[in-house]
């Protein structure tokens, strides 16, 4: 028994180092993901088509003590150098830090009272409207498992969207519509943001990678 436990972990510690020669590919799936949307991001702000200085006043602190202006010129080219910068793989945990701060801010200070979800859910289950039989007989479990991205305004969203939808059906062309997607309601809870906190947390973790990022190259010709 002693001999095949040594003989897997052997073999299992083979593995890990092979497998090692390929962990710069989780940072670079990271990367490639959330690079291009601090990109598009900040180049709105830029632009002025996202502008948010009339939500100054919801900031967390210190930010909603800055000026406006100086608020929208930090977010903005934040955004948009340091998504740059992590898809080239520069400096990929230090311009994590200040990433991660400007999608707490907009979770905190944009999408909070709006729930979690960024989406509404079309169909939510009649175990998440309170009051109902169905919400009153489910466990604990079963609310959470069905109901964690629903609150009052999803549920209200749904029924203008089955409202949206019986007119498109009356009025219009639903296969045409429907054709490449059906039809959603935003909802802009905190969902994208903090998935992206999350990814930015991970790449402040374990960095840009072997191989494929320009962190890697510096620190090999630095070490040469």
């Amino acid at each position: 028994m002693s001999g095949l436990i040594a003989t897997y972990q052997h073999w299992y510690e083979k593995g890990i180092e092979a497998v090692k020669h390929l962990d710069g590919l989780a940072s670079l799936l990271l990367r490639l993901i959330v690079g291009p949307v601090l990109i598009a991001a900040g180049w709105e702000k830029l632009n002025g088509t996202n502008w948010f200085g009339s939500m100054q006043d919801g900031f967390p602190f210190p930010f909603n003590v800055l000026p406006p202006d100086l608020s929208w010129f930090l977010a903005s080219w934040t955004e948009f150098l340091g998504g740059i910068m992590l898809l080239v793989g520069l400096a990929v945990r230090w311009i994590s830090i200040p990433l991660m701060v400007t999608m707490w801010v907009a979770a905190v200070a944009v999408h909070w009272d709006n729930g979690w979800a960024a989406i509404a859910p079309s169909n939510p289950a009649t175990v998440c409207i309170e009051g109902s039989e169905a919400a009153k007989e489910a466990g604990s479990l079963e609310k959470f498992a069905k109901c964690y991205n629903v609150n009052e305004r999803t549920i209200e969203a749904s029924k203008r969207l089955a409202r949206g939808k019986e007119i498109m059906a009356e009025h219009g062309n639903r296969r045409w519509l429907n054709q490449y997607g059906s039809f959603v309601k935003l909802n802009g809870g905190i969902e994208f943001a903090a998935t992206y906190f999350a990814m930015l947390m991970a790449l402040l973790m374990i960095g840009g990678g072997r191989y494929l990022s320009m962190d890697y190259w510096i620190g090999f010709f630095i070490r040469r």
